[in-house]
């Protein structure tokens, strides 16, 4: 049986996927309960000789993809979340000091993540006026970030953004249209500088 017949399953029975996030998930802490953090290493996808420093928060429930791939690194007070959405990043690429990676997020190889940026394929609904926005849930749309790129510190990617392959995010930027191949973007909202 495959994951999305599962989730199709759950989908069906509101009370049993209730109770089966309750037993995964913290619903204060929003992260998987200590248990189920024990077991990850033996659904979480490492690669060869990749290494996710110790200070690393991952919150990775099992019913989403998490793979990092060979020789990749995830340094120091970084985020990892898949909760909503599978985290798949390539060979070679390193996930700088305290980013945060929201899902569905693909990351090719050769990709360097400086510190402090945020990658996030996350938003939440607000549109009725009548709820509270805690009470609305949230929506996603996939974020991918091609391979050989390069994104500077403090960079925000937001919600549904490709960025092309040899492509560069200078610091600060905040990225909230896709960035053709071989570009230079930067600014707030960020906008092609040049082609590289």
């Amino acid at each position: 049986m495959n994951n999305e017949s599962v989730r199709q399953q759950f989908k069906g029975n509101p009370k049993l996927k209730r109770f089966v996030d309750w037993l995964i998930m913290n619903q204060v802490e929003t992260r998987p309960r200590w248990y189920i953090r024990l077991l990850a290493p033996l659904y979480q996808h490492r690669g060869r000789h990749s290494v996710i420093h110790r200070s690393v928060r991952m919150d990775t429930p099992p019913y989403r993809h998490f793979r990092l791939g060979n020789y990749s690194v995830i340094e120091s007070g970084a985020c990892i979340n898949n909760a909503v959405g599978d985290v798949i990043i390539g060979n070679h690429t390193r996930v700088g000091l305290h980013n945060t990676v929201i899902g569905p997020v693909t990351i090719g190889s050769h990709v360097n993540l400086a510190q402090g940026i945020t990658v996030t394929a996350l938003n939440h609904n607000f549109a009725e006026v009548s709820k509270r926005i805690d009470e609305q849930g949230v929506s996603t749309i996939p974020v991918t970030i091609e391979d050989d790129v390069w994104i500077g510190a403090n960079a925000v990617i937001l919600p549904g953004v490709r960025i092309g392959t040899h492509s560069v995010v200078a610091a600060g930027a905040i990225v909230t249209k896709d960035v053709p191949p071989h570009t230079l973007v930067a600014g707030v909202p960020a906008k092609v500088i040049k082609q590289l």
